[in-house]
């Protein structure tokens, strides 16, 4: 009598589900980016517009992490969509002023400009090479999140011990580090390592905005805006 053995079965349905969810985050993680970015690009201009003062490093914080917490924490409902927006319209809100005081520099609209193109060549070329080669990118996690919070750190011991060049370099060091979440993120969403979109646009909108921020703050450094 022959010893029975087990044998693997695929289970192409299973895999094709996964794969339909999969696009079905990406999709919807694309379009409420997209919707989040210009909704906090038209609070930005505003705020710009009406030279309304930047709320401080305190309030800017308390307020980043204040919506980022209650967006994870209603991410499943409705109302997570509201925080989200709540979230990306605060952050336009800060970046306002600090654009106004680059816009206000001689060659403050060529930085602005170039910084934005930047940013969007960089977001788009990483997320395209992500989606299109669906290489797994989740090993850069650990390394990621240790680099994110050194280089935060770094970034307060620069402010308030007023040291430009420590600045500098952690704008350097913010430029690769987003540049690095956009393709761990965009992997997760591939892989299927991020089911949820409201969590995974937080995470792409917080990277385009330290991306052009590091930017700005770079180019406006080499065109003499610090």
């Amino acid at each position: 009598m022959t010893t029975p053995r087990l044998v693997a079965v695929s289970r192409p349905a299973d895999s094709l589900a996964a794969t339909l969810g999969a696009n079905r985050v990406i999709r919807n993680t694309y379009w409420l980016l997209a919707l989040t970015l210009a909704f906090s690009a038209v609070i930005a201009g505003v705020s710009a517009g009406l030279k309304l003062p930047h709320p401080g490093l305190v309030l800017t914080l308390v307020g980043y992490f204040g919506l980022l917490y209650l967006t994870s924490r209603f991410r499943d409902q409705a109302l997570g969509l509201v925080f989200v927006f709540a979230l990306t319209g605060f952050m336009g809100y800060t970046l306002g002023p600090i654009v106004s005081a680059y816009l206000s520099l001689p060659n403050g609209h060529q930085i602005v400009m170039t910084a934005m193109a930047a940013t969007a060549a960089t977001f788009f070329g990483l997320s395209a090479y992500a989606l299109v080669s669906r290489r797994d990118f989740s090993f850069l996690g650990g390394f990621l999140f240790a680099g994110i919070l050194v280089a935060f750190l770094g970034g307060l011991a620069a402010i308030f011990l007023e040291l430009p060049a420590l600045s500098l370099a952690v704008s350097a060091a913010f430029v690769l580090l987003m540049a690095g979440l956009i393709l761990f993120e965009t992997s997760r969403l591939v892989q299927g390592g991020e089911t949820n979109y409201i969590m995974a646009t937080v995470s792409l909108y917080v990277a385009i905005y330290n991306l052009f921020l590091s930017l700005l703050h770079l180019l406006g450094f080499g065109g003499g805006g610090d």
